[in-house]
This record gives C-alpha cells, sequence and structure tokens, in this order.
C-alpha cells in the first residue's frame, strides 16, 4: 500500500463512519491547469452567524473574529487546550561572536511543565552585537535542528527523531555531522542581524516528532497519557497546534528579554512550518507581524479552488498536521466553515506578508494570492487597504503595505530574495523604518 493510503487507512479507523465514507471516496487527480479550476464561492468574511453584518473594528474583535478562530479550531487545526504550563529558562550555551562576530547567541532549555518527563523547548537565539537597546525578532521553527540552521561545529547534535533525508545527513532518523549547515541557505542570519533584527528557533519537533505516531512521544501523547486517553477527540489539536502552542510559549521567553522589543516581534514559517505560523498568528495577537511563505493547502492557498494540493493530499500523507475532523472535507471542501482568507485575516489589522513560488504549483501561487486579497476586508475595517491591487503581480514584484505579497521565481523554498522582500516589508510596518 502507498504511503499515503497506509496513512489514511490508520487515521480512518478512529473515525466516525461520516468520516470516513468522506475520507475514501474516491477523489480526482491533482488540477494544476488554471483552465479547469471552476467556480467557487467563498464563506463571507464579514457577516456573523446571526447574519448582522460587520462593519467596525468593535464588531470584528467582539463578534466575529471568536466565530472564526472557534471555526478553524473544530473545523480544521483543532481546539488548543489551556494547559496549567509554566516557562523556566535555563541558559545552556552562549556564544559571544557568533555568526562571524555579528551576534551574541544563547541556547535556553524552556521547561513547561514541573515534570521533568514532559515535553520541553531548546531555543536558540541570536541578537545583533550592533544593538543599542530592544531590538525587533523573528520567531520561526526549524526542520532539522540547530546545527542545520548554521554551521557551527560547537553547536550541539540532537538525538531527537528526524524525519529520514539522506541530503540532509540524516542516518536512521537522527542527524549526524553531515546535517551541519544544510538549511543555512534558509536562515540568513547575516542579513537579518545586519539590519537589525533578532533572530529565534526551536526544532518543530521538540514538541512533537513529525509523522503518524509522532503524538505518541510528543506533548499531546504526554498529555493524554496523563488523562488516561489513547485516541484523539475529533475536533482535539494536531501537531500544526502543538508546534503553534511552542511558538508562543517561546514568545513568552522573548518577552522577559530586556534585549528584545517584545512589541515587534514576527512569527514566520516555510511550508509546514508556514500553515503553523499563520495559525499561531490568528491565535496569539502578541505577534505583531505574521510571515508565510509557500504554505499551500492548510495554509494561505484557498481550499475551495481547485488547484494543487487538496484537503485529500493532506490528510492522506499527514493527517496528524490536522484535527480528525479536517478529513470528513476530503471531497467536499465547500462543506468547511471557513477558508484561508479568513485565516489571514484573523492577522488584521496586525502586518502580513505571503510569499508564493512560481514553480509550487501544489501550493497554489494564485490561491495564496487570492486569499490575501479576499482578506482585504477585514483591514479596511481599519482604515487600512491591503495588498492594493486584485491582480495578482508578475514574479520577483512585491505589493501591498500592511497585507505584503509576492511571487518568486522558482520552486518551493525560502530563499534569500524571500528574506530580502520580507524584511523590507517589516522595516516599513514594523520596525518603523519608513
Amino acid at each position: 500500500m502507498p504511503r499515503s493510503g497506509y496513512y489514511l487507512a490508520l487515521l480512518l479507523g478512529s473515525l466516525t463512519p461520516a468520516i470516513v465514507h468522506a475520507a475514501s471516496a474516491p477523489r480526482p487527480p491533482r488540477n494544476t491547469d488554471e483552465s479547469k479550476v471552476g467556480a467557487y464561492v467563498l464563506p463571507e468574511l464579514l457577516v456573523a452567524k446571526d447574519g448582522r453584518r460587520i462593519a467596525t473594528p468593535a464588531q470584528w474583535r467582539d463578534m466575529r473574529r471568536g466565530e472564526l478562530l472557534a471555526d478553524f479550531a473544530t473545523s480544521t487545526y483543532g481546539r488548543t487546550p489551556a494547559l496549567p504550563f509554566r516557562v523556566r529558562a535555563q541558559t545552556l550555551a552562549t556564544r559571544t561572536d557568533a555568526v562571524d562576530g555579528l551576534a551574541t547567541r544563547t541556547l535556553v532549555e524552556l521547561r513547561l511543565f514541573d515534570d521533568p518527563a514532559a515535553s520541553k523547548i531548546t531555543l536558540m537565539l541570536y541578537v545583533p552585537n550592533a544593538a543599542r537597546g530592544p531590538v525587533p525578532a523573528l520567531l520561526g521553527l526549524n526542520y532539522f535542528g540547530h546545527t542545520s540552521v548554521e554551521a557551527d561545529p560547537t553547536l550541539p547534535l540532537t538525538d531527537q527523531w528526524q524525519r529520514p533525508m539522506a541530503d540532509m545527513g540524516i542516518v536512521k532518523n537522527r542527524q549526524t555531522e553531515a546535517t551541519r549547515g544544510k538549511h543555512a541557505s534558509r536562515w540568513p542570519l547575516a542579513l537579518a542581524l545586519r539590519r537589525g533584527y533578532a533572530v529565534a528557533t526551536y526544532f518543530y519537533g521538540d514538541l512533537e516528532p513529525d509523522h503518524l505516531e509522532g503524538w505518541r512521544d510528543g506533548l499531546r501523547g504526554y498529555l493524554m497519557k496523563k488523562e488516561g486517553r489513547t485516541e484523539r477527540a475529533p475536533d482535539e489539536w494536531g501537531a500544526i497546534g502543538v508546534w503553534a502552542w511552542g511558538l508562543s510559549r517561546s514568545l513568552d521567553y522573548l518577552l522577559t528579554l530586556p534585549a528584545i522589543d517584545g512589541k515587534r516581534v514576527a512569527v514566520f514559517g516555510h511550508s509546514r512550518h508556514g500553515k503553523t505560523a499563520l495559525w499561531a498568528g490568528a491565535q496569539d495577537e502578541r505577534f505583531a507581524a505574521v510571515y508565510s511563505n509557500d504554505s499551500g493547502e492548510g495554509g494561505a492557498s484557498l481550499g475551495r479552488r481547485n488547484f494543487g494540493e487538496t484537503v485529500a493530499d493532506s490528510v492522506g500523507v499527514n493527517p496528524f498536521w490536522y484535527c480528525p475532523n479536517y478529513a470528513s472535507y476530503v471531497g467536499r471542501a465547500e462543506a468547511r466553515p471557513v477558508d484561508q482568507h479568513m485565516l489571514i485575516a484573523l492577522a488584521a489589522p496586525r502586518p502580513l506578508y505571503v510569499a508564493s513560488a512560481t514553480l509550487d504549483l501544489g501550493a497554489d501561487p494564485r490561491g495564496e494570492f487570492l486569499s490575501a486579497v479576499h482578506a482585504a476586508p477585514a483591514y479596511t475595517l481599519y482604515g487600512l487597504t491591503g495588498l492594493g491591487t486584485e491582480t495578482m503581480p508578475p514574479p520577483d514584484t512585491p505589493v501591498g503595505k500592511r497585507l505584503g505579497y509576492h511571487v518568486r521565481t522558482g520552486a518551493h523554498d525560502i530563499t534569500a530574495y524571500d528574506w530580502e522582500q520580507t524584511l523590507n516589508f517589516l522595516d516599513h510596518e514594523v520596525a518603523g523604518k519608513r
């Protein structure tokens, strides 16, 4: 059986008959032909469940925003539980001449629960040595541990589970010396530091390994064992929710540091981490800005648009990213009470930037752009203009102010070009560099 079929079969074993029927129904092949997209109708962003039209920022905040968060939780990412955590930080290592002397790098263990066996986060923080006061910060997840971010031999290897990728130096699901610096191109540390930004990251496997049964060894499994449960509820949080929760706990720590301007911390992510950043930014309004790169299905792209990856693709390969209810929308995306323009709108009025790539058809670049277009009404409530256009820009041509977008020439990746444009956006909208 193909891996997607195996994962789906395991998932279906714990769901209701209605969800099983929907998730296992035959589905058409993935469409990448724009002429075959077809018509679709998006749910109303500014109409409350009781039919009232949202016309003021107060109505958005007090009524509609909560409705949308609840709908995303129950249909897509799962409910984030109220946990009895307390962040306690212990510095593990400090290097004052990191990144060719540009930064002071600190490794900090964040304990979240009293039980030493519970999940914890090892945060890596770079603060520019040239700083003369609190600085804005970029916070995101990394895929292969801290050694993949920077090729520094003094960074310790982790023995945590890793996705098996030989070209990343992962052997038997563990990183090796060959992993060092493998993702450095996705982390332009020198660029951000020279422009006055701190950079913080944690390995997303700290809280939950990224595989079907990873929850058993992660935070969700720990909590469920304490409750005597072995199966998830239909609207219980998935891995994206867990990783997003960890970003908020990392922010808790950053807010305690005099070197960091806590009112100017932007959350970001690429691919599945881009989905995570959007959900983290939607739930936690303390994030000053949100940046999503190539996040696609379940991220920035419109689910009702028949192009690229679908709900079936997501739950067929990575069902554990979402709550079990998400599988019920296989083949019936129009039945979901929300679509992704609403997720982007939940950042309003804070700055949000979406980036796509011309060759990343699975992520539906046009669908990501249109999500930002259709999120604009939430921003106009605050007197902001959104992208300022409904026409998709040519490749490598950024548009927008408070809402920003570009489609880069190239494939599924986050590159120096992406970072340059995003920092330009953040300079203007967050850091106050006009």
